[in-house]
């Protein structure tokens, strides 16, 4: 069902301190920040070779990020994504399995435009798991 790995998302208690890190320590490619209302974050992807880093900053009080940094001051790995042909399907199949979707159940559009769902974390081995459309 899950495909390619799309990102791993590291939550920054101060994105551009983060984002220079990436570019001129490590040499990546970083993009723009952008802000994603829906999803209460500013994001900022870091483009590599075989995949992205994607950085979450809180954006607002209400940023479920502010509540992760709070318990994490210095930042940390907050989820990883993986791509599925069909979300409703993989929603479904996984629903079925006996796997908790967070929210509402219905797909959010993400941060590239595409169809996300998130999957509860105690179901996936402690990892809050994204699945975005392709």
């Amino acid at each position: 069902m899950i495909g390619r790995l799309n990102h791993v998302a590291i939550a920054v208690p101060n994105l551009d301190a983060a984002a220079a890190l990436y570019r001129d320590t490590l040499g990546a490619e970083v993009g723009p920040p952008q802000d994603e209302l829906d999803h209460g974050v500013t994001v900022i992807f870091i483009t590599l070779p075989n995949t992205k880093i994607e950085l979450l900053y809180p954006l607002g009080d209400n940023s479920p990020i502010a509540s992760f940094l709070e318990k994490n001051p210095a930042g940390g790995i907050h989820h990883i994504c993986y791509e599925v042909e069909d979300i409703l399907v993989a929603r479904d199949k996984l629903k079925a399995d006996g796997a908790r979707v967070l929210g509402t159940g219905e797909p959010k559009i993400g941060a590239h435009g595409k169809p996300v769902l998130f999957l509860h974390p105690k179901d996936f081995t402690g990892t809050l798991v994204e699945l975005e459309q392709v």
